[in-house]
């Protein structure tokens, strides 16, 4: 064997020799357990004495929240909304009140709405008749029409507005001989309705 081969021998088993050695290295480097609580090349190391904060949980039934909205101050307050006003009572029946300042007798007397009614000289004729619910304080009044009949038979207009039972000599019907007033609305009257007094 020449020596040119036995050193070329030699030189291969070192190279082998030194190849094995550098392979194990790597094996042993790929292999070593790695420290989960050990920070990669990527993260820092945290801190024993920092805490995450846990996040607030989200109520599902609250409304969603607008980021662009202003936030609400904490001493800002809503206004009340204002208190409903009561709803009036329409009444078929109005109920009058009037004098003969002759005899000085005192009649009253229920007029259904739209109908026209004689006291005396003067015909009353009301068009609406309110008033408040019982819980509420009294307020009632009717849109009136009166005539009066003169003496040469014709029909003349002396009085159109509303009339107050709270007030009675507000805007009562003076007349030289009859005055008339209103007293109350009503719901039901025992005089009989003029439809019904038509078909008996």
């Amino acid at each position: 064997m020449s020596i040119f081969s036995r050193i070329s021998i030699g030189g291969l088993t070192v190279a082998a020799t030194a190849f094995a050695a550098f392979s194990i290295a790597a094996a042993q480097t790929l292999e070593a357990p790695v420290d989960p609580g050990a920070p990669t090349e990527f993260e820092s190391p945290m801190e024993p004495e920092a805490q995450v904060e846990p996040e607030a949980p989200v109520d599902p039934a609250a409304p969603p929240v607008d980021p662009a909205a202003p936030p609400l101050e904490p001493d800002a307050t809503v206004a009340p909304a204002a208190p409903a006003t009561p709803q009036r009572i329409t009444n078929p029946v109005a109920e009058f009140a009037g004098i003969d300042k002759i005899t000085g007798r005192i009649i009253t007397f229920d007029v259904y709405i739209d109908e026209t009614v004689q006291f005396g000289a003067l015909q009353v004729t009301p068009r609406i008749c309110y008033s408040q619910p019982q819980t509420e304080e009294p307020k009632t009044d009717s849109f009136v029409e009166v005539d009066e009949i003169t003496l040469d038979r014709k029909i003349r207009r002396i009085f159109t507005g509303w009339m107050f039972a709270e007030s009675p000599g507000l805007n009562a019907v003076e007349h030289a001989v009859y005055d008339v007033w209103l007293k109350g609305c009503k719901q039901k009257s025992e005089v009989p309705a003029p439809n019904a007094a038509k078909t008996n």
